[in-house]
Order: C-alpha cells, then sequence, then structure tokens
C-alpha cells in the first residue's frame, strides 16, 4: 500500500513577518449591531467602510442576536442563514470577529451542526465566530 502525501504549490503564508511590520494606526475600532444595518448589499456596505474610513473609525467586528426557538429545521436554517449573512458582511467590511448572541434554542442537536457549519464558513472567510448563549460551537 502506498501512502498518499499531497502537498500545496503555493508558499505558507509568513503571518508573522507580516505582523513584525504593523504600525499603529489612528483609529477607533468600532462594534457594530447589526439592528443598525440598513441593508448587507455590497454596495451598502462598501458607502458604510467609506463613510466609517472618513470618520476615523474600524468597524472591527459585527453584534447580533439569533434565537432559535422554534423546533423547525426551516426556521433554523433561515436563522443561521442570517448569521451568514452578516459574516459575509463582517468580511466584507474588514472586520474580524462576529459575535451572536444566542437568546432561546429549542433543539440544541438542530441548532448545533448549524452553526458549526456558519462558524467553518466564517474560517474561511478571515472572521471569528462567537457564540453567547446555551449552545457551544466545537473545537
Amino acid at each position: 500500500m502506498y501512502e498518499r502525501v499531497t502537498m500545496s504549490a503555493a508558499p505558507s503564508p509568513n503571518v508573522e513577518l507580516t505582523k513584525e511590520h504593523c504600525r499603529p494606526a489612528d483609529v477607533t475600532p468600532v462594534t457594530l449591531d447589526v439592528e443598525a444595518l440598513e441593508s448587507t448589499a455590497p454596495e451598502y456596505l462598501r458607502d458604510l467602510k467609506r463613510e466609517l474610513t472618513d470618520e476615523g473609525l474600524y468597524p472591527a467586528g459585527l453584534e447580533l442576536t439569533a434565537s432559535f426557538d422554534e423546533d423547525c429545521s426551516l426556521s433554523t436554517q433561515e436563522t443561521v442563514d442570517r448569521v451568514r449573512d452578516h459574516v459575509r458582511a463582517a468580511a466584507f467590511l474588514g472586520a474580524g470577529r462576529v459575535t451572536v448572541d444566542v437568546a432561546d434554542v429549542a433543539d440544541a442537536s438542530k441548532v448545533q451542526p448549524a452553526l458549526d457549519a456558519c462558524r467553518e464558513r466564517a474560517r474561511r472567510d478571515g472572521v471569528e465566530l462567537d457564540i453567547d448563549g446555551p449552545v457551544t460551537l466545537d473545537a
């Protein structure tokens, strides 16, 4: 039997080298409440980002509240899609974190895998997804 080894042709990024060359900027990091966002459309987010930059503000994170109070797969998916839309918005804005305050969970066995998949998507987009509430994300 042969062991299959895969190697990437792309060089791995040297994040530490990049971090060494960081310089402080005169901006104020802010966390945006998604209820204050008019839309997650790219055109709106582009204008918002420009206005925040003009005012010396940096969108460091987004916060939202989600409820999984119905024991219904369709309702769970709709709520997770809403979270995913805001993860995409955070990535577009350059925010590094989305915090979800989970109010209620009717069936954790439906919610847990959906949020884990959403967190994986967030990681691919360069965003950290934090969950505050009665469910936790797998490690």
